[in-house]
């Protein structure tokens, strides 16, 4: 894998600008805050967000796949107010979970998700070398 990074640019925190990779595909869902059983176990949004992304890694473990495959992550969020507000937290989640992982990412304000107390949905994409 490698980042795309081109010159002049500043440097992105907490993502990537691009990434290259060659390997098998891996697409991942939007992934939301409830648990194995599809029950939400918090409204708050840094514990739907840390959920979410335990669902991401869990999904990407059945490829084989780890948070350092991932090569793209779009991001579903119902407030980005409480979003900006919360950004350290909120990264103290991420490293917890995915590490220092940063791929290409995108993040939007949604008026609403599928599911009503849904604050998040993650999806992802990934590449698993060729061995």
């Amino acid at each position: 894998m490698q980042l795309l990074q081109p010159p002049g640019w500043a440097a992105a925190k907490g993502y990537a600008n691009g990434v290259a990779a060659r390997g098998t595909l891996i697409f991942v869902g939007g992934q939301i805050g409830w648990n194995a059983a599809q029950q939400f176990e918090s409204d708050d949004f840094i514990e739907q967000t840390r959920q979410a992304l335990d669902n991401v890694h869990a999904v990407l473990a059945c490829a084989g796949a780890g948070p350092q495959h991932m090569v793209r992550m779009t991001w579903y969020i119902v407030d980005r107010v409480e979003y900006n507000a919360r950004l350290r937290e909120l990264g103290e989640v991420y490293r917890a979970v995915m590490g220092k992982c940063f791929p290409a990412m995108t993040c939007v304000e949604v008026s609403a998700l599928v599911e009503e107390r849904a604050r998040v949905e993650i999806e992802v994409t990934a590449v698993l070398p060729d061995a």
